[in-house]
């Protein structure tokens, strides 16, 4: 029976053809969902919604009209851009029906830019957004190593970028030790463990400078290297890194990260180490001047000491140390008269300071007909005639001795 058809319930009774609302939303599902291919829809992005749960919900309209839309976290991790309000997309999806609230909706399985290629307005939005936050800022480049010791390689361990390397580093600076981390440089997991093998690196810590990168190709070829995840790991990196990817055109997010660019892996070797010859050049230099230079020394220092030996000095040097020995002598018989004088000045004032202290002596104030007056008992010193206790036992000290005697008490 077709229940699209205006005849299909004619002679019957209309009472015992009425439905649900959730038999009627589930019908209408059942159609759209069955009946609709899938489709590619052009529109603009409104009311663009990223939950907390990964989902995204938005709507797609044009002049006239509108739809809902909603995008899985399963489907739109892969994304290699940010969409948002006012931006145009071709999305592909299924029209669905979204039964609580009967509202057909269209479930989107792929979301690409209006316009643009993709991954170019991925490259662009991630671009801005880490330039906002400081991963390109020149105060956070780290200068590298002028003589490196050990090199560390991030690239594929078969590609033309390891071969390069090689070529160049064992030619300019053969005396580094070259340590590969290969790791994959493109395709699905290739920034997560290009990320990886930075981190590792990190943790090992035993080399001096990290060169990150790989050959040329697609941008599709080096898009591991515009990933959020590798210009995380170039940032927080301890050890200076230079990103050489791809050719001298090609600029990706970890060049403008990375302490260094470099146009090519083979300018990456140039760059992260001298050439020998060069430096032996120049310690060949700088020998020659210090042999001239020590020789003009030498040759100076000869002349004066020539000048030494026809002084006057030099030929008579007993007579050099004569003069020294009588002038010595003049200083130190001033010295011992200085000395003298001062110490008879100071046995003058000490002499002085004595007669002085033993003209206030209690002893020559006794003797000239002065007494103290104690009571015997506690020795305390009687200073008024108040203080007088009769029947007390008291000593009179005199110059040449001490007398006691008890005071009576007047009858």
């Amino acid at each position: 029976m077709n229940l699209f058809d205006d005849d299909a319930f004619a002679g019957e009774d209309e009472q015992s053809q009425t439905l649900s609302v959730t038999d009627a939303t589930r019908m209408i599902k059942t159609l759209l969902e069955t009946t609709l291919p899938m489709m590619w829809i052009e529109g603009e992005i409104s009311n663009f919604t990223h939950h907390s749960s990964g989902h995204m919900y938005f709507s797609l309209k044009d002049p006239t009209s509108q739809i809902s839309c909603v995008m899985w976290k399963g489907r739109n991790r892969s994304m290699h851009f940010r969409p948002q309000d006012g931006m145009k997309v071709l999305v592909n999806g299924r029209v669905t029906v979204y039964e609580r609230r009967g509202n057909y909706q269209l479930d989107v399985w792929q979301m690409l830019p209006g316009g643009v290629g993709a991954l170019q307005q991925a490259f662009e939005q991630l671009k801005i957004r880490l330039s906002e936050e400081g991963l390109f800022d020149e105060k956070y480049k780290r200068p590298l190593p002028k003589y490196p010791r050990r090199i560390g390689i991030v690239t594929s361990p078969t590609g033309a970028a390891i071969r390069d390397l090689h070529s160049v580093l064992s030619r300019r600076w053969p005396s580094a030790e070259l340590i590969l981390r290969p790791a994959l440089v493109q395709g699905t997991g290739a920034a997560e463990d290009i990320a990886r093998a930075i981190e590792e690196f990190n943790e090992y810590g035993e080399v001096d400078v990290l060169i990150v990168g790989r050959g040329g190709g697609s941008l599709e070829d080096l898009w591991a290297f515009n990933e959020e995840v590798v210009a995380r790991a170039i940032f927080h990196s301890k050890l200076p890194i230079i990103s050489a990817v791809g050719h001298e055109i090609d600029f990706t997010i970890a060049d403008f990260v990375a302490d260094l660019r470099a146009a090519t892996p083979s300018a990456a070797a140039e760059l992260v180490a001298p050439d020998a010859r060069e430096i032996q050049q120049l310690v060949t230099q700088k020998i020659t001047r210090a042999y001239a230079l020590t020789k003009a020394v030498l040759k100076d220092s000869r002349a004066q000491l020539n000048s030494i030996c026809r002084s006057y000095g030099f030929k008579r040097p007993k007579d050099f140390i004569l003069q020294n020995t009588q002038k010595l002598d003049e200083l130190r018989h001033r010295l011992e008269i200085s000395t003298k004088q001062r110490l008879n000045n100071e046995k003058f004032r000490l002499a002085s300071l004595e007669r002085q202290l033993t003209s206030l002596s209690f002893q020559n104030v006794l003797k000239r007909g002065f007494t103290i007056t104690k009571i015997a008992e506690d020795g305390r010193i009687l200073k008024s005639a108040q203080e007088v206790v009769p029947e007390t036992e008291m000593q009179i000290v005199f110059h040449d001795g001490v007398a006691e005697q008890i005071f009576q008490k007047k009858s």
